[in-house]
């Protein structure tokens, strides 16, 4: 019975349930006592996938103990089945033994006690028949009663005198069977599973034992032909395990390639959330690559095997360490925001309302200068530390003096980006640049608008005088002036380069002020992706601009 249909190759990729099925099958089969090396495999092959997969988890789960559970008791069972069978096997072996002693006894007392051919003939093939009618014994006994018996033949031909044409009748019924035997063996050689032929050839060779001499002539030519099928099964045999001495060899070599790529990631300076999570994905692309690859010798692949191992074990082990240091981080930067919270709660009352809001805005820049936090906890941090911050700003926005009525400037300075946008730029560049400054100074004399609009009016205004007065300075842009009536001096490139730069360089500061602020709402998303994309898209006019500055410096040397 050939024990190689599920070998470990094949059990890979099956999960710890399936496997146990597999072994379950096993048991139900009629002829289960006789495939114990199949059953070493599978249960070789639940128990590494087992340590795998807890090694993995990190911890060891009810469900892990189930399972092995589970198959510790279908092992178990089978184990107290195959113990009993092969205590059965030995005895019948040990009683086989005492058998053929027997029988050799027999055979001793018929070669020393008998001289009559007639009756002694018939006796002794009754003794050969008894002979090869009993089963195995011990392999300790077999090269020694097996010589015992060879020998007590041979004096039975060299002592009885049997008459002639009953001697050469037993010499060609042994030379049939041993040509039956020589055709067997031939027949092997051309056997595609050449285990199976080997291991076949092997009985032939016990069975041929069995049997006695031929006639002198034909003992030459029928050995030389039995042996001849022999070499060419051996031939195949051995050049069957080079060959898979070789796959091994380059198995081990595949393996070794794998072992220095999860070494290298194992090593890997790794610091943040993202990266670990890459790596560990080619952890596991490189690990199922491992399971699609063979053994390797056998002296290596446990030496090879351990070295993958250790390298994914030292990987995972710096993953928890760095998750475990993570969660400490995060817990702490829960604790800064709670700080921060009650700090809002204490000044959301207050009625110092420039003040607090100074003390506000300082407030929300240290929020965003704090890491993360656990995500379930983001939110609710958010919404305490949003609510105080809003109640604070609705309260000083309703109870603003008259002068200093922040919607009344906020539709003050939209009328005056309205009309900036519906300004029509004559030649005379004097005269625009009149406007210009008549705008900017309109829009610097206007008080404080609401917290929330500032960003959006400030952005909509330098917009519009971009659009309008592309060589107005950044003090104009900025509503201030310059401060002097006198005619303004023409600009170099370089300088409308640098200024454009400044404003630029202003907007991806205002922009990403708002992510920092908004980042933990939910609500916020559509806003904050609109937002990323305006900086990206600035950063890298910002990459030309520093270009362009810097070929007019160069020009100027």
């Amino acid at each position: 019975m050939s024990e190689e249909n599920n070998t470990p190759e094949v059990l890979e990729g099956k999960t710890l349930s399936e496997i146990s099925d597999v072994f379950k099958n096993l048991m139900e089969s009629a002829d289960r006592m006789l495939r114990s090396k199949e059953a070493e495999a599978i249960k070789s092959a639940f128990y590494k996938l087992l340590g795998k997969l807890k090694s993995e988890a990190g911890e060891v789960t009810d469900a892990f103990d189930e399972v092995e559970e589970n198959f510790k008791t279908i092992y178990a069972d089978y184990k107290r089945e195959r113990a009993e069978y092969n205590k059965e096997q030995d005895a019948q072996k040990e009683e086989n033994l005492e058998k053929k002693k027997a029988i050799i006894e027999e055979l001793k007392q018929l070669v020393d006690g008998q001289d009559d051919v007639s009756a002694s003939f018939p006796l002794f093939r009754e003794i050969q028949d008894k002979w090869r009618a009993v089963g195995p014994v011990p392999a300790t006994a077999f090269r020694d009663i097996n010589s015992t018996y060879q020998f007590n033949v041979e004096r039975f031909y060299d002592k009885v005198k049997i008459n002639r044409e009953l001697r050469d009748l037993d010499f060609q019924k042994n030379l049939e069977a041993k040509e039956k035997f020589c055709e067997a063996a031939e027949k092997l050689a051309e056997n595609e599973n050449i285990v199976n032929a080997f291991n076949e050839l092997q009985k032939l060779h016990e069975q041929w034992k069995e049997f006695g001499p031929v006639a002198k002539e034909f003992r030459e030519s029928i050995w030389a032909r039995f042996q001849a099928a022999t070499a060419v099964i051996n031939k195949r045999y051995q050049g069957h395990f080079e060959e898979i001495k070789g796959k091994q060899k380059e198995n081990l070599a595949a393996k070794e390639a794998l072992c220095v790529k999860v070494e290298e990631i194992a090593a890997r300076e790794i610091g943040s959330s993202d990266e670990w999570n890459a790596s560990a994905k080619e952890i596991e692309a490189i690990q199922a690559e491992w399971r699609k690859i063979g053994f390797a010798t056998k002296k290596d692949n446990q030496k090879i095997y351990d070295r993958f191992r250790a390298a994914c074990d030292a990987f995972y082990g710096r993953k928890r360490d760095y998750y475990s240091q993570f969660r400490g981080e995060m817990e702490a930067n829960v604790e800064k925001k709670m700080g921060l919270i009650k700090l809002a709660e204490e000044l959301k009352s207050s009625t110092e309302w420039k003040k607090t809001t100074e003390k506000f805005i300082d407030l929300q820049k240290q929020w965003r200068e704090i890491g993360a936090v656990p995500r379930k906890k983001s939110e609710q941090l958010w919404k305490q530390f949003r609510a105080a911050c809003d109640e604070f700003f609705a309260e000083r926005d309703k109870n603003a003096a008259p002068e200093n009525n922040f919607f009344a400037n906020l539709k003050a300075k939209k009328k005056i980006v309205e009309d900036i946008k519906a300004y029509v730029p004559t030649e005379d560049a004097e005269a625009n640049t009149a406007a210009a400054k008549k705008f900017a100074a309109d829009f610097q004399a206007i008080g404080f608008v609401p917290f929330k609009e500032k960003d959006a009016i400030m952005a909509a205004y330098r917009d519009a005088m971009q659009e309008k007065f592309p060589d107005f300075n950044a003090g104009e842009r900025g509503g201030r002036g310059r401060g002097t009536e006198s005619k303004p001096r023409e600009r170099s490139a370089k300088d409308v380069l640098i200024q454009e730069y400044k404003t630029l360089q202003q907007e991806v500061e205002t922009f990403e002020n708002n992510i920092g602020f908004f980042a933990a709402s939910k609500n916020s998303e559509a806003l904050i992706k609109q937002m990323e994309s305006k900086i990206a898209k600035a950063k890298e006019e910002l990459h030309k601009l520093e270009e362009k500055i810097r070929k007019e410096e160069e020009g100027e040397q």
